[in-house]
């Protein structure tokens, strides 16, 4: 049986570092309780809507490197999580999947 939880967080529109300290407090939290996946919000990092803030490359940048960040965090805990990805000169509002130090997959 896979133990699954669902982090439900109230992260500020714009303050990544900030948000990534309580994302990993969630998955701290979520490793001492034995979770296997721990599922985060739409936009979890860059809290909803980011509106103008999608429009300055050094916050889409900055985003992409805390979820980079992240991979370090995620050892033995997969954790699903908003954020917003860039490719080809477009943004998307994505979510990554991060397992065993790896972003195993992007949606």
């Amino acid at each position: 049986m896979l133990r699954i939880g669902l982090a439900q967080v109230n992260p500020r529109v714009g303050a990544l570092e900030d948000n990534y300290k309580i994302i990993i407090s969630f998955i701290e939290e979520a490793r001492k309780k034995d979770v296997e996946l721990l599922i985060f919000p739409e936009l979890a990092l860059t809290g909803y809507p980011p509106e103008d803030l999608l429009l300055k490359n050094h916050f889409i940048d900055k985003n992409i490197r805390i979820i980079n960040r992240l991979k370090s965090r995620c050892r033995e805990i997969g954790v699903l999580i908003g954020f917003v990805n860039k490719k080809d000169n477009h943004i998307y509002n994505s979510c990554a999947l991060i397992h065993q130090k790896k972003i195993k997959d992007i949606y």
